[in-house]
């Protein structure tokens, strides 16, 4: 973004109004819809304004980690399609779908919303891997919080397949669903600074002129399970206890979108 492209935004932020209208705090409507892929155990597409990502959950039964032969596996990806945006280029995972990836597996992790241990058939010789995908249909900005709410939508939609002990039937559903504990569920948000101005849910203009930017992985009882820092630019104590907090109020906002999904 030039310098006069951004002096004019920053002076509509001086007056809390941004370019398409919203407050400084508003977020883009959100939609969500479950179970959008007959081929996955668990899938859900989310709209953020005109923002769109799918993920899906595949199950299957695999050898665990060495040094964790007691617990599942949980492997995330990201795929940013051309569709979505001229500037992603197909082929090997980019800068930016690594980056999702990892902010979204991160606050999977650390939020312990999954029971890896429950995921375990057999320690040191069998157990479920809970394999993410991630992508993008369309980016008109705030990538990361959208895929980080598809991915638990998605989780929360799933259910096992029929497996006898020694093989899995992808043609047959279980009765059984992953082991979650619901009021680990996180919810991401992306605080980005412009300026002096922090706001919420960036637009795609607004992702130009960003200057440094934090991302916060929460859960509804405002439980802080991941951060990510982004952006060229430091951020001050006080500007990272601002962003957290704008942060934590969205969150509360947001998983009540879950909880209704």
């Amino acid at each position: 973004m030039n310098k006069d492209s951004k002096e004019h935004m920053l002076k509509s932020l001086r007056e809390n109004l941004r370019f398409d209208g919203r407050r400084l705090s508003d977020f883009r409507e959100i939609s969500l819809e479950l179970g959008v892929s007959d081929s996955a155990e668990g899938s859900a597409r989310v709209r953020i304004g005109d923002t769109e990502v799918i993920a899906g959950v595949k199950l299957g039964v695999e050898s665990p980690y060495p040094d964790t032969p007691d617990q599942g596996n949980l492997i995330v990806g990201t795929e940013l399609l051309p569709i979505a945006n001229p500037a992603f280029e197909p082929g090997p995972p980019g800068t930016e779908s690594i980056e999702i990836s990892r902010v979204v597996d991160r606050g999977i992790r650390e939020s312990k919303v999954i029971d890896i241990k429950a995921l375990c058939i057999t320690p040191g010789e069998k157990v479920w891997a809970v394999n993410i995908d991630i992508c993008s249909i369309n980016d008109s900005g705030n990538l990361i919080d959208c895929a980080a709410l598809a991915t638990v939508a998605a989780i929360k939609d799933t259910v096992f397949p029929e497996f006898d002990g020694e093989s899995v039937d992808y043609k047959k559903k279980s009765s059984k669903r992953l082991p979650l504990a619901k009021s680990r569920m996180p919810v991401t948000v992306t605080v980005v600074k412009i300026g002096e101005h922090l706001i919420v849910d960036p637009g795609f203009e607004e992702e130009a002129a960003i200057d440094a930017r934090l991302t916060v992985a929460s859960t509804a009882e405002g439980v802080i399970c991941s951060m990510q820092k982004g952006g060229d630019k430091a951020i001050s104590t006080e500007d990272v206890s601002s962003m957290i907090d704008l942060a934590l109020l969205k969150a509360r906002e947001i998983s009540k979108v879950v909880e209704r999904a």
